[in-house]
């Protein structure tokens, strides 16, 4: 007897093989958001921005992030040997901002002047949930947090305003603008005070006079500057609850004026002129200077400088010509982006020698 022949259909391997790859893969979870290529995703974000000619990126929620400080957090580790990749300087040997930083310190140090830095964190590390692509949590400013570790580890003093953002978020309303680059009103208030209480024991401060400042609290209506980039038709503008800082006069609540003889210096970016400035800076007398004034019970300097916190804000200050006399502290706050997006970190002079 012969053997019948199979003639049973044969499937074909390479399909067979492919059906249980998309098996395999489709029992596979998502990665995280937490898990994902945080540096890819940013970076993608900050150039398909760059090529449509803006430097909005639209989240969640109505959300706008400002592109350059995407491309911030893209950059990974910014200092020593890593800087002149990292950063966007015209001139590499001015990229790492840590001597620059230093050396500063160091210079107010010899004038008998503490120097407290304070890095205003980016908004897509303390609301990266509002990304278009989703959280980050904590792995999309790690290099940031190094940065400041580094900085204490020279003996610098810096107040770490992510981990009170982080903490603080969920309590109340936004820490930063939706429509605008900026910090929000209330990170204005947390971050006096903190930096109130982490200089309360300096013993200069029972020689000064205090007086209590009066709070008056009002909703305004702003034009922040990514809302004013997007194309018609924009979304309703934002609205913000500002507390106004002051002295009660016949003419109503007149906010406190920055002292030069006041022994403490606020220098930085905008992000000590807004809500303070007035302008297209939204308001006046609710910003980093005026709750400084109402917690430390005096008036702040200000030297605060539209665009970039780190080389032009020293150049200001040399140029005031006065060494920085009765000064006890220098206040340093600007945006983490100008570790690696400004023109660079140079070393300028305190005093004209």
């Amino acid at each position: 007897m012969h053997a019948r022949p199979d003639r049973r259909p044969r499937g074909n391997p390479l399909l067979a093989a492919a059906t249980i790859l998309a098996v395999v893969l489709a029992a596979c979870p998502a990665p995280r958001a937490e898990e994902a290529d945080w540096p890819r995703v940013l970076a993608d974000l900050a150039a398909q921005a760059e090529a449509a000619g803006t430097t909005v990126v639209r989240g969640r929620q109505g959300w706008l992030f400002f592109a350059p400080e995407l491309r911030h957090l893209s950059a990974g580790r910014f200092w020593g040997a890593a800087a002149a990749g990292a950063s966007r300087a015209p001139d590499p040997a001015a990229a790492d901002p840590l001597p620059a930083i230093l050396d500063f310190r160091d210079q107010l140090r010899d004038l008998g002047v503490e120097l407290l830095f304070v890095p205003v964190p980016a908004k897509a590390a303390v609301y990266s949930e509002m990304l278009p692509a989703g959280g980050g949590g904590d792995a999309i400013d790690a290099a940031d947090r190094a940065f400041l570790e580094e900085l204490r580890r020279h003996g610098v003093a810096v107040l770490d305003l992510g981990a009170l953002f982080r903490a603080e978020k969920a309590s109340g309303p936004p820490l930063y603008c939706r429509q605008d680059t900026h910090w929000s009103p209330r990170a204005c208030e947390l971050t006096a005070r903190r930096i109130a209480a982490t200089v309360a024991d300096r013993p200069w401060l029972a020689a000064v006079a205090k007086e209590a400042f009066e709070v008056r609290r009002e909703t305004v209506e702003i034009r922040g500057d990514l809302w004013r980039q997007l194309p018609e038709p924009r979304p309703p503008r934002e609205r913000l609850e500002v507390a106004v800082v002051g002295r009660q006069t016949a003419a109503g609540l007149e906010p406190v004026t920055p002292s030069r003889t006041s022994p403490v210096l606020l220098l930085g970016d905008s992000h000590t002129l807004v809500f303070h400035a007035g302008g297209d800076l939204h308001a006046r007398g609710a910003g980093l200077a005026d709750h400084l004034a109402r917690e430390l019970g005096f008036a702040v300097d200000l030297l605060g400088v539209r665009g970039s916190g780190a080389t032009p804000a020293r150049v200001s200050l040399l140029r005031r010509g006065d060494g920085l006399a009765g000064k006890k502290l220098v206040i340093w706050c600007l945006s983490v982006r100008e570790y690696t997006e400004g023109q660079g970190w140079r070393k300028v002079p305190v005093t004209r020698r």
